[in-house]
């Protein structure tokens, strides 16, 4: 059963990795909780909030992922994304959960192979997201906004648990609620 496979997924601008990164900083270290590190085609920005990351180059993923050296991988705004095995060799202990930020579109292909996940659904309002993505300043306002029209409702797949956090508010609000629901869910360590 992998339902402690807990895949996060949400809009660019809705907040992932900062609610991810308050969760992880209200988790004591030696809880049964490991953060997938991720391996993209970018380089490794050393930013404070910066996601921590395996960087390679686009030949250097793409040989990963020939070599099936990925259990997980995906492409979204322009990079490859993946997962490596040993990220997630802990779901063989049922002690363990795994958190994993993923992607939307790779979400069918992830419950294909990990039946019974959690998927952990982080949003927020359009006009939440517009603000957020001009402030990072990292694209144009034209491609904010065809980013913002790319935006889908999320299908859960069938035998998936969800988790819908809204971070709109601060980000103690959506970490609180998010350590209640995963708790309530017997999915985090109490404590």
């Amino acid at each position: 059963m992998n339902r402690r496979l807990i895949y996060v997924v949400g809009p660019s601008g809705a907040g992932k990795d900062s609610v991810l990164s308050w969760l992880r900083t209200q988790t004591p270290e030696s809880a049964p909780v490991h953060w997938a590190r991720r391996t993209i085609d970018r380089p490794n920005m050393a930013q404070p909030g910066a996601e921590d990351h395996e960087s390679v180059d686009t030949a250097g993923f793409e040989q990963l992922v020939a070599n099936k050296a990925l259990a997980m991988h995906w492409h979204a705004n322009s990079h490859g994304y993946g997962i490596r095995h040993a990220e997630l060799y802990r779901l063989k202990d049922p002690a363990w959960c795994v958190m994993v930020n993923g992607s939307r579109a790779h979400l069918p292909v992830a419950a294909r192979d990990y039946p019974s996940l959690t998927v952990l659904h982080i949003t927020a309002a359009p006009d939440v997201l517009r603000e957020r993505l001009v402030r990072r300043g990292r694209e144009l306002p034209h491609t904010i906004e065809d980013r913002l029209r790319r935006s889908v409702d999320l299908v859960v797949p069938d035998g998936s648990e969800h988790i819908e956090i809204n971070n709109d508010s601060t980000l103690d609000v959506a970490g609180h609620a998010l350590r209640q629901q995963l708790r309530a869910m017997a999915l985090w360590p109490s404590g």
